[in-house]
């Protein structure tokens, strides 16, 4: 199309869409009184049934959908199905009429109906694939603007949504393999006669088509079906631009036709006279022909007929002739429009592969609801990134794993292929039977099943070559392709993909014949007619959840933001039978996302507990990878009366959070931090006092609690956040005191030398202050210990203690707490990736002069205000396992922040020092929007001509404040400042030393 043609079209399509939805929600909206479809036979219509049932939430309600197959369940042709609509109508508004408003003239019940008709009741025999649910349902590349992958029945539905509004009675029939893109408001039907709709189209398409030829006051003058370029230009049918109206397959029929085509079948008599397998009217040679101006009646007796000529034939013709011979059939030639046919398998290969580009203003892909990356198009189909796939394929309601091969030019249609290797240029088409078996069809691309090939091979001379006799391929039967019994019925999906390519070697000189012989066959035919029509929708309904899922899987990979995921429903049974698998060969990273992902998709209660998974993984890896480190230590003792221990507090500069699980597990840690006293105080304090009896008493006089215990199994339960002992007996396992299972607790301390207690505070520290107390108490815990039980120890192994310690605990906190206070000094630590982070410590040693200048410039004003009960964790990690761009940025740049600080420190340049730090404040921002508040802000903005930096401690949001004041300004200008501001609130400075 061109670029005009794409944005009037497409600006119509939205116009249509609109309409669509007015339909569906006002009552006063012109809509279709009626939508019938035609079938060929019971079975398809049930399936057509079906799929309309599938939408009922999405199509008008005030609208009434029937679906008619052919009469007896044979083929009466598009006229004679036309006729039984009539019927159907006629027999329903007589009697909802004569129960609403009494009797009425049986000629009126057409009368102010609107009425759309789609004659869908072909085989599809030259798409063997649409066969079952008929043509009408087939796939249409178009993502609809709800979300729902489309059909040729949705864009017809939306497409003709406006129609009512430009009509005031009638029906309006539509050929169900034909899609019309157009816009509505150019229809100008006066409501008499007949009006055939007809788009421009060039004479090549036209030769293979119906076209029209228009009189001079705008009917239709002749009606020629499928003539020669010649022929056309003869009549006068081709304008100078080599285009021909073209006969799009719709027509309006008035009132008045339908109700003079109705009296040809007003008894039961005339109606079974005229709508039988042997007259087979068509709708566009039978109905159609007497309306054209130039027509006769010798003429109409040599039409070509739908069926075989006869005399019940001649009758009829007669019949409609007189009756439809009054009227004319207006010509509404449409522009700009588009005819869209869907043919043959070679064209719908063709769309999807290139074709699809000339429709993308209408906003066709060749990718539609499908989880596909690469070159191959896809309709609701799942293709593995392992996969090998030729080009030019197209999958469609098919699922490709990761071991299959799949060749040049091949359409899979309603499959899960595995391991198996197809070969190029033929279509693989899955089909559940009535009786619960399964037939996989195999043919050429280029195959037309009308004829008598398979694989480009003549099929009769070829299964002569193999022996096999025309009476096992077709007994009776009709010579040609759509009747050969060719295909094994199997128990299972994947043994009838086996047995089509056993077929396809077999024909190229391989495969098992003698097996292949053994099985009950099917035809392109019967397997069609034996089709099970609702297993076929709950398998695209299938493959539909497939590919939600499949996708996030696939946005987690490419590491697509979890806001930009599409939403989810409530998990099918489908669904959450693939989350269980996927989990259980999922590595840890991909387990802790697709929870999250898979949860905030959901949202609600559902969501949460998805989520609530994704950080039980976190917890539950990290635990277990910390349990396998405990070593029980049978040799240590008891090895003094008392012995205490007492610790800085850590002030954090570059690299906060990156020590953080999972973080830290994936992409390792870097952290600048130092030990600072606090008002010339070491506050974290323990102390451990030897006992003679035989229990182990735990004491934290901060926290207000004691507890005392003379059995192991309580000691050993670790994990509750809310234990008020978590800490203490996290270390005594972490320390091997104690073994993680089993042993007697007496004897335990029969041989250390006694019991115990362990008495733990931090003193002249506010709560939620910043300063990693709760972590640098557990390391304080780890260091007493050890010393107590004369256990000797590197600084290493001090870390990897305490780092084992706060796992067991599972707080899923970082490490550069505990490891920032447990020994005095500026340290930069770093972590490799792994559920076990094995933590390297430097110790940054400074020149005096810059120690003092920093510990002269440093300064920690408390805010007055406890951090906020957030969910401060969450937040931060659910950012950085949905991929939250900024939040990715700055995590990945604070840890260069920590490296350059640490080279500005040693160089001895404070003031660049400052503006990392800044830099560092900036950062932490986009990690955790909660890490300021006003007050913080506020706090900051009183004192901004006193400084050269600021950053908050810990995670911020409350508690402490560190600045690097100017060069020349003091501590007490800060003081005297902050008091000017707040008063007599407690904000203020706090005395600290970097030791």
């Amino acid at each position: 199309m061109n670029n005009l043609t794409s944005l009037f079209l497409s600006q119509s399509y939205k116009d249509t869409w609109d309409d669509y939805n007015r339909s569906l929600t006002s009552e006063t909206f012109p809509q279709w009184d009626y939508i019938i479809l035609t079938a060929s036979d019971e079975n398809q219509a049930a399936g057509y049934r079906s799929q309309i049932e599938s939408r009922k939430d999405f199509l008008p309600s005030g609208t009434h959908f029937a679906v008619i197959p052919d009469e007896g369940n044979v083929r009466v042709g598009s006229g004679g199905a036309t006729l039984s609509v009539l019927r159907y109508i006629q027999k329903r508004e007589t009697e909802r009429r004569r129960v609403q408003e009494g009797s009425q003239a049986e000629d009126e019940v057409f009368d102010g109906l609107r009425i759309l008709v789609i004659h869908s009741g072909g085989d599809s025999k030259r798409v063997p694939a649409y066969s079952a649910l008929g043509k009408l349902f087939s796939p249409v590349p178009h993502k609809l603007p709800n979300g729902r992958s489309s059909t040729l029945f949705d864009e017809f539905l939306i497409a003709m949504s406006s129609v009512p509004s430009r009509i005031r009675e009638g029906m309006l029939l539509l050929s169900g393999d034909v899609l019309l893109l157009f816009n509505p408001l150019q229809i100008d039907f006066s409501g008499r006669g007949a009006a055939a709709i007809s788009f421009k189209e060039n004479v090549e398409t036209g030769k293979n088509h119906g076209v029209f030829l228009n009189s001079e006051d705008g009917n239709v003058k002749k009606f020629l079906h499928k003539q020669t370029v010649e022929t056309l230009r003869q009549a006068g049918a081709v304008n100078v631009n080599d285009c021909v109206d073209i006969d799009t397959g719709a027509v309006i029929f008035s009132a008045e036709v339908l109700k003079a085509l109705y009296l040809l079948i007003s008894t039961e008599e005339k109606y079974f006279r005229y709508v039988n397998d042997r007259v087979r009217l068509s709708l566009y040679g039978d109905f159609l022909y007497p309306l054209a101006e130039d027509s006769t009646l010798e003429t109409f007796f040599q039409e070509k007929p739908e069926g075989e000529f006869c005399p019940e034939l001649t009758e009829a013709r007669k019949a409609v002739w007189e009756a439809l011979r009054p009227y004319r059939m207006k010509l509404l030639r449409l522009a700009p429009a588009k005819f869209i046919h869907f043919g043959t398998t070679r064209e719908i290969l063709k769309l999807m592969n290139g074709g699809v580009e000339d429709y993308k203003e209408l906003e066709w892909s060749r990718k539609v609801n499908s989880s596909i990356t690469g070159q191959t198009a896809g309709y609701n189909s799942v293709l593995s990134d392992r996969a090998v796939v030729g080009e030019g394929c197209y999958l469609e309601d098919s699922f490709v794993h990761s071991r299959a091969v799949v060749g040049n030019g091949v359409i899979l249609s309603y499959l899960d292929i595995h391991d198996e290797v197809i070969p190029d240029h033929v279509v693989l088409h899955g089909l559940k039977q009535k009786n619960g078996k399964f037939v996989c069809r195999i043919y050429g691309v280029q195959d037309n099943p009308k004829e008598s090939v398979l694989f480009g091979m003549d099929l009769e001379k070829r299964a002569g070559e193999l022996g096999i006799s025309e009476d096992e391929l077709w007994g009776k039967r009709e010579h040609t392709l759509w009747q050969a019994e060719l295909y094994p019925e199997c128990d299972g999906i994947q043994a009838a993909v086996k047995a089509s390519l056993n077929l396809y070697e077999i024909f190229h000189n391989g495969g098992d014949l003698a097996s292949w012989r053994k099985e009950n066959r099917k035809s392109l035919c019967s397997g069609f007619h034996d089709a099970d029509a609702s297993a076929i929708i709950a398998w695209n309904k299938r493959m539909q959840e497939l590919v939600q899922m499949d996708e996030i899987a696939k946005d987690i990979r490419q590491g697509k933001p979890v806001r930009e995921v599409t939403d989810l429903e409530p998990l099918t049974k489908i669904q959450r039978e693939w989350m269980e698998k996927r989990l259980n060969r999922a590595d840890f990273s991909e387990a802790v996302r697709l929870n999250y992902y898979v949860g905030s998709a959901l949202g609600s209660r559902e969501g949460d507990k998805y989520i609530e998974d994704s950080f039980r993984t976190i917890s539950e890896q990290i635990l277990a990878s910390a349990m396998k480190n405990l070593q029980y230590n049978e040799n240590c003792r008891i090895v003094c009366e008392e012995h205490t221990v007492k610790l800085p507090l850590r002030v954090n500069w570059g690299g906060g959070w990156s020590d953080t699980p999972p973080i830290c597990c994936e992409t390792g840690g870097t952290v600048l931090n130092a030990a600072i006293s606090l008002n010339g105080e070491l506050p974290v304090e323990v102390t451990l006092v030897k006992i003679p009896e035989k229990k182990i008493v735990f004491d934290s006089r901060d926290m207000d609690v004691h507890g005392e215990f003379d059995t192991i199994e309580p000691l050993q339960r670790t994990g509750d956040p809310y234990d008020s002992f978590a800490l203490q007996k996290a270390c005594l396992l972490a320390c091997g005191i104690l073994p993680a299972q089993g042993g007697d607790l007496s004897e335990i301390l029969e041989r250390l030398g006694g019991g115990f207690e362990m008495h733990s505070e931090v003193t002249n520290v506010p709560k939620g202050s910043g300063l990693g107390t709760s972590s640098i108490l557990s390391a304080a815990c780890v260091k007493a210990v050890f010393e107590f039980m004369g256990i000797s120890y590197s600084e290493a192994d001090l870390y990897a203690h305490v780092l084992v310690m706060e796992q067991i605990m599972s707080t899923g906190g970082g490490w550069q707490d505990q490891v920032g206070g447990v020994t005095n000094g500026i340290k930069y630590i770093t972590s490799t990736p792994g559920l076990n982070q094995q933590i390297k410590v430097q110790h940054i040693e400074l020149k005096p002069e810059t120690r003092q200048e920093l510990n002269e410039r440093f300064c920690l004003i408390y805010t007055g205000q406890r951090r906020l009960a957030r969910n401060l964790l969450r937040d931060v990690v659910g950012r950085y396992v949905g991929n939250e761009p900024d939040s990715l940025f700055a995590l990945n740049e604070i840890q260069k922040v920590a490296a350059l600080m640490r080279f500005e420190l040693e160089r001895g340049n404070i003031d660049e020092f400052a503006r990392l730090l800044n830099y560092h404040w900036e950062l932490s921002q986009k990690v955790d929007a909660g890490s300021t508040n006003t007050l913080i802000d506020q706090i900051f903005l009183s004192i901004e001509d006193l400084i050269d930096a600021k950053m908050v401690c810990g995670a911020g949001g409350g508690g402490f404040l560190q600045v690097i004041l100017k060069k020349g300004m003091s501590r007490n200008q800060v003081h005297s400042r902050l008091k000017e501001v707040f008063q007599d609130n407690p904000v203020d400075v706090w005395e600290c030393e970097i030791i």
